[in-house]
């Protein structure tokens, strides 16, 4: 009888990851901001060394600067309208230069000069429905201007400098995150704002913010390596939180169309997060002097350990119950995706007895820039991400394959 013939290896899929599309490379310094111009092979970069620069893709799938201007002071933020394709670029001076795009992108004339701050302008935001420029600066306020006349409407005094900012048309909220790690909503109004509410979730300085219309939800990211979805239409106070980055959050975008974040962070990775699923609030940590399991004390219960004669223990939090613990009942790790722990974390022995492999299916896939990210930004008609390095490297990303 003839020998069976081993079965064939069958291929293996592909795994779905970011195309890497192009480089741009000719910088000197730092690209501080980028923006993708929509519906043109054409880049807005902002550099460390005072230059504003417009790359488009020449014949030879290069690209290469098609408008170079240097700015008379170092340049800090943008932000760039395709619709009217005007640029508004805040400096550290703080001013915020506004500059018109010749259709052809290969000419840039300047058109209102914005007194805005007395620090450095940290975020700029053109909000073109109500012809408003808003901004702040490191000198603690937020302002906004008329885009038309450029004349200042009003200001409002921060916390702290602001380093994030969204806005809403319907409602006419702005969304003002800043270095303390709070999220200030503000109503504004022609001439005036009022206060809508505060809240804080991050223990380190808020880095970036991005605002969902459709669904009003607002993310932010912090240096505490933690995003924070915040549900603002379903006035619940819901707090979703998502820990995927091990360095601090450089960007935040939202793929509505397939309800997908995508958030890049300092030490190089792109994490594409699936919201289009039920998550769960991370529960409060509970207070305890001793250990809610096995109730040896903790060490600074002086009382219990003198009773029971046993050294007091060290207190741990289980991520998955809030419950105060110590290290032997705590002594098993679990991812807890829908919690949105996407990396192993500390559970109590009865939690992780609990947490079955369904539950451990990740929500997330993450993906190496192989640089480490200082900005980035998302044009979502042609599904392409830009990413801007500390190597001084602007890269431009095909996320269809993962963004779907």
């Amino acid at each position: 009888m003839a020998a069976e013939a081993p079965p064939q290896p069958q291929p293996q899929p592909q795994a779905r990851k970011p195309c890497l599309l192009s480089r741009i490379e000719a910088s000197q310094e730092v690209v501080s901001s980028a923006v993708i111009i929509p519906k043109e092979d054409g880049v807005i970069s902002l550099s460390e060394d005072r230059t504003v620069r417009v790359w488009l893709k020449r014949d030879g799938g290069q690209y290469w600067p098609s408008v170079f201007h240097t700015m008379t002071v170092p340049c800090s933020c943008m932000s760039f309208n395709p619709e009217t394709r005007r640029l508004s670029v805040g400096t550290d001076a703080g001013t915020i230069c506004e500059f018109i795009l010749s259709e052809d992108y290969n000419k840039m004339t300047p058109a209102l000069t914005y007194q805005a701050h007395q620090g450095r302008v940290t975020v700029v935001l053109l909000v073109l429905e109500m012809e408003w420029l808003l901004s702040a600066g490191q000198d603690r306020s937020f302002s906004w201007h008329c885009s038309e006349s450029g004349q200042p409407l009003g200001t409002h005094r921060t916390a702290a400098w602001v380093s994030g900012l969204q806005f809403d048309v319907e409602t006419r909220h702005a969304f003002v995150g800043d270095q303390s790690g709070q999220v200030t909503i503000l109503k504004l109004e022609q001439d005036s704002c009022s206060l809508v509410t505060t809240f804080k979730g991050h223990t380190g300085h808020v880095t970036a913010l991005c605002w969902d219309p459709g669904q009003r939800v607002l993310f932010s990211g912090s240096s505490d390596r933690s995003i924070i979805m915040w549900d603002i239409g379903g006035r619940k106070g819901t707090a979703i939180e998502l820990q995927g980055h091990h360095e601090k959050v450089q960007g935040l975008c939202y793929a509505s169309h397939t309800r997908q974040l995508i958030s890049c962070s300092a030490d190089g990775s792109i994490v594409v997060w699936n919201m289009d699923v039920t998550r769960q609030e991370t529960p409060e940590w509970l207070d305890s002097d001793s250990c809610q399991k096995c109730e040896q004390p903790f060490f600074w219960n002086f009382k219990q350990m003198w009773d029971s004669k046993k050294i007091g223990l060290r207190q741990h939090h289980c991520r998955k119950c809030g419950r105060a613990v110590c290290g032997k009942c705590s002594s098993r790790r679990s991812t807890i995706p829908l919690m949105g722990f996407e990396f192993e974390v500390r559970v109590c022995d009865g939690c992780h007895e609990s947490i079955s492999d369904e539950d451990r299916a990740p929500t997330a896939t993450f993906h190496d820039s192989k640089h480490s990210v200082v900005y980035m930004h998302y044009e979502p008609t042609s599904g392409t991400l830009l990413t801007s390095g500390a190597d001084k490297v602007i890269k431009l990303w095909d996320m269809t394959p993962v963004v779907s």
